[in-house]
């Protein structure tokens, strides 16, 4: 490789595989451990702003938290100086050292025309899902799942890509069309992103029922001229069925595709294990599903039971009385929702609404609740724009950054995006009992981000440290950084009392608290021979597993010897 550059002393940097808007991702080599790596840059003129640094290296760190066979790996994060321009001028620019995923994005399938079977894109649904289920019950939500960050490697696994830096990304986005890369991901946006709402892990499920539905029939459920008509049809319109595009599609399929694509987050899916478990039992054993879709947001909306929703009958019935009155519902759910895309029309800014008008200066919001936000803002002649949710450490429902940033000058009528701290990082408990030392229990717990609490020494079967017990219980959600404690072998044991037993119970008694017997014998009268009449240690004292407890047993004097 010819003229060779370096990241960090450690990293060469090779050819572009991959671009976006916000990033170039370089094939690289890691020298210090001989292996393949990916490496994402962030575009120069995005690694000028400080705030957007400091988010991306934040962001990177919780990706890196990530450890799941359907998540692309982050191994390191730094910063370096890059060449950027003829002259040798430099500029200072995070990276992210990732897995190098050997394959194809779902992107790159999608565009290759190859159309895939029911089962298979399944299959992959439910793998993306694993691994959302994974990311979201560390409190990390994608924010932009769509087919060009989801890998499929040469063996067929899935790798979904891009977890937390969606987010950084976003705060940035000052309009739905201020860019032609936004007009992508605008296809898989969820209602509420389009609406301009904080989002959570059901809008990641939205999108993942978009990519299914694409995978599906070769095409997203709503496309247009542009990002801004998109966004209207995720608020308003409702998706034609896939078995209506492919009739290779089972009805029983469009179950599960449609209540994934519900507009109101209550009626979609919960959680993305939910999700998951109605596309695994299709895979499993066919027509088989608790999806409940919501086919029109309506009064003639007809909502199923599970029992009902199991079979083509319900099915048919549901859509039966949205195809009859689907004219005059569109009217009433354009009327009803209108208010919702204002925002979404807003930001467009001088794009659609034309004109320049006076300009103010951005207010600071940071520490405010939304509701006060918003206030402050329309008594500055400007409007919220999107919301995301962020973990923090700052109380919940607080603003917590900005973009445009406090005493940046925009025109009147203009959107402000914020970031709203969801609180703080959500780690999950590992299992600790049954390890085998301190130390060995203090490692797994710094791995999942959380410290070891009050350590409780207790006597038993088990091995010096061995971890007997631990509150709170494995599995158990707690912020980052919590305290586990644990209960430990202590290693020691109690001597029973010995003292008046037969030697051969006393023996037993020894052996079965973990020492072994030493045994002394003392002539003695006929009525106590046999008998235990003293002991060393005493009875109680702890001893270590192993020690020697001494006994002395009586016998009968023997006769004396005649001369």
């Amino acid at each position: 490789m010819s003229n060779v550059r370096m990241l960090g002393d450690r990293y060469e940097i090779g050819d572009v595989i991959g671009r976006g808007g916000m990033a170039e991702v370089h094939e690289s080599r890691d020298i210090r451990l001989g292996r393949r790596v990916a490496i994402k840059i962030l575009r120069p003129d995005l690694a000028r702003d400080p705030d957007f640094q400091v988010r991306f290296r934040r962001e990177a760190q919780s990706a890196a938290a990530l450890n799941h066979p359907n998540i692309v790996a982050v191994y390191d994060t730094g910063e370096d100086r890059l060449d950027v321009e003829e002259g040798g001028t430099q500029v200072v620019v995070p990276y992210i050292v990732m897995e190098f995923v050997d394959g194809m994005t779902l992107r790159q399938l999608l565009a290759s025309g190859r159309r895939l079977l029911p089962e298979r894109a399944l299959e992959i649904a439910s793998g993306v899902l694993s691994g959302l289920d994974y990311a979201h019950r560390h409190g990390i939500v994608h924010r932009d799942i769509k087919p060009g960050n989801v890998m499929l490697t040469r063996s067929g696994d899935v790798k979904v890509m891009d977890f937390g830096i969606a987010r950084a990304i976003n705060e940035l986005n000052t309009s739905i069309t201020a860019t032609s890369a936004v007009m992508g991901t605008a296809q898989y946006l969820s209602p509420e992103q389009a609406r301009g709402e904080i989002v959570d892990a059901r809008s990641d499920l939205y999108s993942a029922g978009v990519l299914l539905y694409e995978l599906l029939t070769g095409r997203p459920p709503f496309t247009g001229e542009s990002a801004v008509s998109v966004a209207y049809q995720h608020v308003s319109e409702m998706p034609t069925p896939p078995s209506q595009i492919d009739d290779g599609v089972s009805p029983e399929i469009d179950l599960i595709v449609l209540a994934a694509l519900a507009k109101r987050t209550d009626e979609r899916y919960q959680t993305a294990s939910e999700f998951r478990s109605d596309v695994d039992r299709m895979i499993q054993s066919g027509p088989m599903t608790t999806a409940v879709p919501v086919v029109v947001a309506n009064d003639h909306t007809q909502m199923l039971s599970p029992v009902e929703a199991s079979g083509t009958a319900a099915y048919a019935r549901a859509l039966a009385p949205t195809r009859r009155r689907r004219g005059a519902g569109f009217w009433s759910i354009a009327i009803a929702l209108v208010l919702g895309i204002i925002a979404a029309v807003l930001l467009a800014g001088q794009f659609i609404l034309g004109g320049a008008g006076a300009r103010v200066s951005v207010p600071n919001l940071e520490g405010l609740t939304i509701e006060s936000a918003q206030q402050l803002l329309e008594a500055n002649n400007l409007i919220l724009g999107g919301q995301t949710a962020e973990v923090s450490d700052r109380p919940e429902g607080r603003v917590i950054a900005q973009q445009p940033a406090t005493g940046e000058t925009i025109e009147e009528g203009q959107a402000v995006n914020v970031s709203v701290s969801s609180g703080k990082e959500k780690s999950t408990v590992p299992l600790l009992v049954g390890l085998s030392s301190v130390n060995d229990a203090r490692t797994a717990l710094s791995d999942a981000n959380l410290q070891i609490g009050p350590i409780t020494e207790s006597d038993s079967e088990q091995p010096a440290g061995y971890v007997l017990s631990q509150s709170p219980l494995a599995s158990t959600q707690v912020n980052a950084g919590s305290t586990v404690a644990i209960t430990v072998a202590s290693g020691s044991r109690t001597v029973p009392r010995l003292i008046g037993s037969s030697e051969a119970q006393a023996r037993s008694d020894i052996v079965q608290a973990g020492f072994d017997p030493q045994i002394i014998y003392q002539d003695t009268a006929a009525d106590i021979a046999g008998t235990v009449l003293a002991q060393s240690p005493q009875a109680g004292a702890k001893l270590d597993r192993g020690s020697v407890v001494t006994i002395t047993i009586g016998r009968v004097a023997a006769p004396p010897t005649t001369p």
